[in-house]
């Protein structure tokens, strides 16, 4: 290696360490638990052109890889001269940002010597937004709240306190709100002050050296990667609840010599429910899949990103337009992994997990219509809760981990604190992952009551209740998950409006992942284990695998 490319390398670690400063400034500056908990955010450095140069590593894929095409997508909008320092651009446009519009995506210019070099961006989760907020049950892109167009937030570093005031007076939570963006924009601040302070540090004035060291070795990496895996074309259908009917989602994966790429044709058409996903999420997600099994050590950046390409027909439920509604375009949009899985299997057998939990468990809560008007507490809070993901070639699957959102669980007492609810059992679910040679990770049991004997509505939008996670190569499936009402209360859809009345206890049982292989080639110690611990029962140990102690 060169002297000049040593330098070079030693800056694009600082870049990294600068994106992960930058992320943790968000989290703890946010306000909504779902941020500052469960770390549903993005952050990034940008170069002129808008393409991304580092992630943090704290973010989830459906924020971090929008949020490399959306900065593409503002740098085109906004003219480069026109820009001043302390300018913040925003919008939560869903088919530019993160796919609906409770994520918030900001992109500030970095100014060094009076000139532009480069932007930082991040996303984020607000609680809250307005219309029928978070659920499935609008209609079109207009019931589920407020749309921003991009726009400027700060201009010379002065707030656009309009616009502030137009967010908070469309807000069921308006105080928090209005914290979150102050800590966006303490996010872009932070990232705009250290990549500076760098550039001061190694003493240059522009990122080009360092933009193409970065982009061009990404990109040699990932095409070396790719040169390695056999080439063809493989297909998959993927079967999922849906909410009026099961979904088909369909995959045809290519991998040519110098690109992959992915089509949904065939794909179910949209739903009238919000299910439905732009592709830019749809995408976010199925490249994050790919990467983690092809070059997976490659860091995530326009390079590393270029050689995937994903297509769908318009109107295909993966494939959304406006004004379609959107608002839980997660429910489907984190099953494409596994739906691209199903593709890449076939062409690496012994490299690819087997289905797992896949969608979060994500259980917004509000309460009642005629609170406002009775005086009772008002709220709204999203909770995030995860299942089993699917075992691996020659590793069991984790249990109670969210794979692919990367989405960290609502904590107990951090829940407590916020909504009038008391949570009675939390605890991992016993024979919920798949039996297999590797065993699937387990899903969790959850019950959750009025702390205040008041009425709270749930707004449902999970996957995995009708169709569960599908073992691999003779691994077997994984549980189903199951929500209802007292323990011998009927199974609820996964889809739609629940009003928990006080005195009732709402239970919750998140999927868990499948397995890999054959349940009787899994050897006794692990069959041992699992019983020591109470993952598996007595019953499963003999049924499934044939243990006999």
């Amino acid at each position: 290696m060169r002297i000049g490319d040593t330098r070079l390398q030693v800056m694009w670690n600082r870049l990294l360490a600068v994106v992960e400063e930058q992320g943790q400034a968000l989290i703890r500056a946010a306000f909504s638990p779902i941020v500052r908990e469960c770390g549903d955010i993005s952050a990034g450095i940008f170069d002129l052109q808008g393409r991304m140069l580092a992630q943090a590593v704290t973010g989830t894929p459906g924020h971090i890889n929008t949020m490399a095409e959306a900065v593409k997508a503002l740098r085109g909008r906004f003219e480069l001269q026109d820009m001043k320092p302390g300018d913040i651009y925003l919008t939560n446009d869903p088919w530019i940002a993160s796919g609906h519009l409770n994520d918030f995506l900001l992109m500030m210019p970095v100014f060094h010597k009076n000139h532009v070099v480069g932007f930082t961006s991040c996303t984020s989760h607000l609680v809250d937004l307005g219309g029928l907020g978070m659920g499935p049950e609008g209609a079109d892109i207009y019931d589920e709240g407020l749309l921003i167009p991009p726009c400027k937030l700060m201009e010379a570093g002065a707030l656009n306190t309009l616009l502030m005031e137009i967010v908070k007076a469309n807000s069921r939570e308006p105080i928090a709100n209005e914290g979150d963006i102050y800590a966006l924009i303490a996010c872009c601040e932070t990232g705009a002050k250290r990549l500076v302070g760098m550039m001061e540090e190694f003493g240059i004035d522009h990122l080009d050296d360092l933009t193409a060291y970065i982009i061009d070795t990404s990109y040699r990496g990932t095409l070396e990667a790719i040169a390695e895996l056999p080439k063809g074309t493989w297909r998959n259908v993927l079967t999922v609840d849906g909410y009026e009917q099961e979904i088909d989602l369909h995959a045809a994966l290519t991998i040519a010599e110098d690109h992959i790429s992915l089509d949904f044709e065939g794909t179910s058409g949209l739903s009238n429910k919000g299910i439905n996903v732009p592709l830019n999420y749809a995408t976010a997600y199925s490249v994050f899949a790919l990467r983690c099994i092809i070059g997976p050590d490659i860091p995530n950046n326009a390079g590393s990103l270029a050689p995937f390409r994903v297509t769908g027909p318009k109107d295909c439920i993966l494939n959304a337009q406006p004004p379609a509604p959107v608002a839980m375009r997660h429910a489907l949009g984190q099953m494409t992994p596994d739906l691209v899985y199903g593709c890449l299997s076939q062409a690496l057998p012994d490299q690819v997990p087997a289905e797992g939990a896949s969608c979060m468990y994500d259980l917004p809560l509000r309460h009642v219509p005629e609170a406002v008007s009775r005086g009772d507490e008002q709220f709204a809070l999203e909770l995030v809760y995860s299942g089993g993901t699917g075992a691996r070639p020659g590793l069991d699957g984790l249990s109670a981990t969210a794979f692919p959102s990367g989405v960290w669980g609502s904590q107990v007492e951090t829940t407590e604190a916020l909504a009038p609810v008391l949570i009675t059992r939390r605890e991992l679910r016993p024979d919920s992952g798949g039996a297999g040679r590797m065993r699937g990770g387990l899903g969790q049991h959850i019950e959750m009551r009025s702390s205040k004997g008041e009425d709270f509505m749930l707004f449902l939008s999970v996957e995995r209740v009708l169709n569960p996670a599908r073992g691999r190569y003779g691994g077997a499936n994984g549980a189903a998950g199951r929500i209802r009402i007292h323990p011998d209360g009927p199974d609820l859809p996964g889809k739609g409006e629940v009003r928990v009345k006080a005195g009732e206890t709402l239970i919750f049982e998140t999927p868990g992942g499948a397995g890999f292989g054959s349940p009787q080639d899994r050897s006794q110690k692990d069959i041992r284990r699992d019983l020591r611990d109470g993952l598996i029962s007595p019953d499963a140990a003999r049924e499934l695998y044939g243990y006999e102690p």
